[in-house]
């Protein structure tokens, strides 16, 4: 899944609310709630090339989508004091669009590439010599009257953030000085980071509101932001303003989010499996037919949380519903089934803290 998504937890950005996420983004690094190893050790890195008066090795953000790797880069650019271009790796088809945003860096710019394993091979070789000695050979004409031309690059700092960094090449991944992964956030971390947005969009939330808000965000920022603007609209319109547990519960009910963070589509996977086909296993493209959904979106949009939530595994049979999936439909496992055998579900969001 590249594209954005509307849905309320999803943790792609939709193209609507770009804005909104932007207004309750931390802006410094001291800012920057959770992650605390890569917050510390990025920390390092940046002030050490501060004080050398250089720029920082290349970085290489990855994790799932909505954990805040955008928002560490803008963060790397404010620290720096520079300026930032930011691009993706989709909308980088040839070598001399690359060349053309290189060259146009001033000395220690923040290059940021959204989704960089998507780069076309072409640029993605380009990129390892801008990289390495900041020159670039642009080809000009072809065949054997070919020209390359060698333009140098000023200095700058290469953050490049990916989903999926297994289908990063070993040559890109051995450039980048700094590696790091991000973690979902632990409940309490996202109520601390509820009442820092709720204070800046101006919304008044009870510390019980926030706990019930967390537990359904999925263990992810931007789900939790989101919640927390779609409660906040009904805190105004039906109830006296105040983001309560009551009021986010009702909110919560009124937009199809249930305790544990799932939507219509993510229960309409699971009462496929346990009612049409009695916990599975089952294909994935049959389990999509079920749902009415193409399989890339079962896949790439329900799946990957499902599974840590213990309440689907993947077996080379197809799709099984666990025990935990049909005790949260409200069903009885059959004996007997893979599903009355599975593990219990794991501790979805426990993150090291970075403390001793």
């Amino acid at each position: 899944m590249t594209g954005s998504d509307g849905g309320l937890v999803s943790a792609y950005v939709a193209d609507a609310e770009r804005d909104a996420e932007v207004s309750v983004r931390p802006k410094r690094l001291a800012e920057f709630i959770a992650q605390h190893r890569v917050r510390d050790q990025l920390d390092l890195l940046l002030k050490g090339a501060m004080r050398r008066g250089a720029p920082p090795d290349h970085i290489l953000l990855s994790g799932p989508p909505g954990l805040g790797k955008t928002t560490l880069a803008n963060i790397v650019a404010a620290e720096l004091g520079t300026g930032i271009r930011v691009t993706s790796g989709p909308a980088i088809e040839r070598s001399g669009d690359l060349a053309a945003i290189l060259t146009s860096l001033a000395e220690g710019d923040v290059l940021f590439i959204d989704e960089i394993h998507r780069i076309a091979k072409p640029a993605e070789e380009l990129l390892y010599s801008a990289m390495e000695d900041f020159r670039v050979d642009v080809v000009v004409g072809k065949g054997p009257g070919a020209t390359a031309i060698p333009l140098d690059v000023e200095p700058f700092t290469l953050v490049g953030a990916t989903t999926r960094a297994g289908l990063l090449t070993g040559p890109m991944r051995d450039r980048f000085g700094f590696v790091a992964h991000l973690d979902f956030y632990a409940p309490a971390e996202l109520e601390a980071l509820l009442h820092r947005s709720a204070r800046i969009l101006g919304v008044p939330i009870t510390d019980d509101g926030a706990t019930e808000i967390a537990g359904r965000s999925r263990g992810t920022p931007r789900i939790a932001n989101r919640l927390l603007r779609r409660v906040r609209d009904f805190a105004e319109v039906r109830a006296d303003g105040v983001v309560t547990v009551d009021t986010a519960r009702a909110a919560l009910t009124v937009y199809d989010v249930d305790a544990l963070g799932l939507d219509r589509l993510d229960r309409a996977v699971l009462t496929a499996l346990v009612d049409s086909f009695r916990g599975g296993p089952v294909g994935l493209s049959t389990l999509a037919v079920a749902v009415g959904e193409q399989p890339d979106t079962v896949e790439e949009v329900c799946e990957p949380f499902l599974v840590r939530a213990g309440l689907l595994a993947r077996t080379p049979r197809g799709r099984v519903a666990t025990e935990a999936a049909w005790h949260h439909l409200g069903r009885t496992p059959p004996n007997g089934t893979f599903a009355a055998e599975a593990p219990p579900a794991p501790d979805l969001f426990s993150v090291d803290t970075g403390e001793p």
